[in-house]
Parts: structure tokens; sequence; C-alpha cells
């Protein structure tokens, strides 16, 4: 037992305060579309096909900056997301009017913080650290928790700690961690498994990643060049002719020279904030290579869907973001004050053990 008590406190004085970052980033990312500040934000969102396609076509018009993709706007954000790359973009109105432009994210708070939360503001590695770090959150929701059943018989719950004193913030810290324990165990391994897929067979059962990547996987085509005035309209008309009850939330140019046009919808069941629902067009003439219905596809795949609404707060409402709230500002409790009690508030001679 003492092994596991001095990895639990070792690692937590090494890691504590990158957890308490990727906690309280969270925590506030939860509530992004409520204080993303944009005109236009609570407008009703427009479904109608021919009033996006119309849209559609205003902002592809732009040929001094084509854009690279379109997020569609949601109820939580009614405004559209016009990616140019670069980090480049800008935030349009549901008709394709500019409401504001940007040239860097760090110009958009809710942009670099999620790039922070994600992936520390240093791209693919960054995110593996913190996908690494969600492996450790694991680890201390496990150890963590065999320690304090020793200890159960002295369980108290305090929101803070009694003092600042090293007793008081270890009893702290075992308390409030075990109450949150359930929290924390679901964001970290949501987390963990989006960052590291391959985990999804673990969670998932045999199996899983490759169905997962499968699912994924653009249908065979042969390549053909962009055309300069791709069939938008007709693109959105026959993306709700096949999907009549669906949403429109993103439309992509080929990310690969000869690669289709990826226009992505949710259906109402669906709990993932874009949709699993795929549509791929010629990027030539605009006609349909191939239309991908979620319901089709494996059982693996469907739950591997839920992951980021659960682990974002994206389904169920206030109630559900509340909870996520919590999760991440007692990670980032947890995190500051064991860095703070193992490297600076040693214990001063005569001080009790207990707070």
């Amino acid at each position: 037992m003492r092994w596991i008590d001095l990895a639990h406190r070792w690692l937590g004085g090494c890691i504590g305060l990158l957890l308490a970052l990727i906690g309280l980033t969270g925590a506030v990312l939860v509530h992004r579309d409520a204080w993303t500040m944009v005109p236009h934000k609570s407008d009703p969102v427009v479904r109608d096909a021919a009033q996006v396609a119309g849209a559609v076509v205003r902002i592809m018009a732009d040929a001094a900056r084509p854009p690279r993709a379109i997020t569609f706007a949601s109820p939580g954000l009614a405004v559209d997301r016009v990616a140019y790359g670069h980090d480049a973009g800008a935030y349009t109105d549901q008709a394709g009017h500019v409401l504001a432009r940007w040239s860097s994210s760090w110009a958009r708070p809710e942009l670099w913080l999620a790039d922070l939360h994600m992936h520390l503001l240093s791209g693919d590695s960054g995110e593996t650290i913190v996908g690494i770090a969600g492996l450790a959150g694991l680890a201390f929701v496990v150890t963590g928790s065999i320690l304090w059943w020793r200890t159960r018989r002295t369980y108290a719950f305090r929101l803070l700690p009694k003092r600042l004193s090293r007793p008081a913030i270890l009893r702290h810290h075992r308390d409030l961690g075990i109450l949150v324990a359930p929290l924390l165990l679901l964001s970290f391994v949501t987390g963990s498994v989006l960052v590291f897929r391959p985990l999804s067979s673990l969670l998932l059962g045999p199996g899983a990643t490759t169905a997962i990547v499968a699912a994924a996987k653009p249908p065979a085509a042969a390549p053909a060049p962009l055309g300069r005035h791709p069939d938008w309209r007709g693109m959105i008309l026959t993306a709700r002719q096949r999907f009549p009850d669906a949403e429109f939330r993103s439309l992509s140019l080929p990310r690969q020279v000869g690669g289709p046009i990826v226009l992505r919808m949710k259906q109402p069941w669906e709990w993932l904030p874009n949709g699993r629902t795929t549509l791929w067009f010629a990027p030539d003439d605009g006609h349909l290579i191939e239309a991908r219905d979620p319901t089709e596809a494996k059982a693996q795949v469907q739950a591997y869907a839920m992951l980021y609404p659960l682990h974002a707060g994206k389904v169920g409402g206030l109630a559900y973001r509340f909870i996520m709230t919590v999760s991440g500002l007692a990670l980032g409790m947890l995190g500051s004050l064991t860095v703070w009690s193992f490297w600076f508030r040693r214990n001063p001679r005569g001080e009790g053990k207990a707070g």
C-alpha cells in the first residue's frame, strides 16, 4: 500500500498543475456557446435548404480568400463559422454576410482556449500530452479510491480545506476526490479514448477501432480537380432530399488534391454536435458519390460517437453541463492544491496531522 501512496503523491506533485489546467479550461468550455461574443448568435436557426444553399453560395464566392470549411449555425450559436486555413476564419450570419473576421485564433478567446484544452497550443504533440495526462488521471482515480478506503470512517464533506496546512489539504483532497471520482472517471475515460483511438477496443470491445476507422473512411472514387464553381446549391438540395429531417452541420472542401467535398448532417436522434450523417460529392461537377447513414453503422461506432458529447457536455442540457462543470472545477482544485501541498506547503514542526 505504501508504494501506491508514494506513486499517487509523486505523480500528482509532478502533473497536478497540468490536470488543473485541463480541468479548469474544460469547465469554461462546457459553456462556450453562452459566452462567445458575436452578433446574431441568438437568432432562430435557419433550416430551409434553399436559404442555407444561398448562404453557402455567398460565402464560397469570396475569390480573394476561398474558404476551406463552413460550420453551420446551431441552436446554441446561431451563426456560421468559416475556416480559411492557417487559423484564419470568420463568423457570418445565416445569410452569409460577414460579422467578424480574424487572422489568428488568438483574436478569439473561444478558439485559443479550446486549442489550449485539447492541444496545449502545441498541435498533435500537445494532444498526445493531454491524452497521457488523461490516462494518468485514470490512475489517480483508481489509486486514490484504494487509499481512501483505509480512512473511509473519517470522511467529511468540505467544499474547501479548513486551512491551507498540508494535513488539511490532504484530508480535503482525499474526501473531495472520492466524492467526484465518478465524474472524473467519466471525463478521463472519454477524453483518453478520444485522443488515443486504439483504446476504443478496450472500452467498446474487440474490433471497435477497426470499425470506427472504416466508418470514417471516405468512399473510393476517381480523383478529380476542384471545379471553379462547384454546384453548392445542388449539393445542399440533394442532401436535404436524402435526409429530410437532418440539420446541416458542416461543409468541407477536399483535404487532399482530387478528394471529395464532404457535407456533414445531424439527424434528430444523434448526440454528436456535428453528426455522423455524411455525404461525399465529386469536387468537379458536384454529383453525389455516397451518402452514409449512421443508423447503418455498427453498435461500437454509434457508441464511440457518444463519447465526445458526454465529455464536452453536448447532451443533457444545462443539468449535464453543470455536472461536467463540477468535474472540471474539482479537478482544477485537486490538481492545484496537490502541487501546493507537495512542493510548497510542507508540515511545520509541531503541526497536527489532521485538518
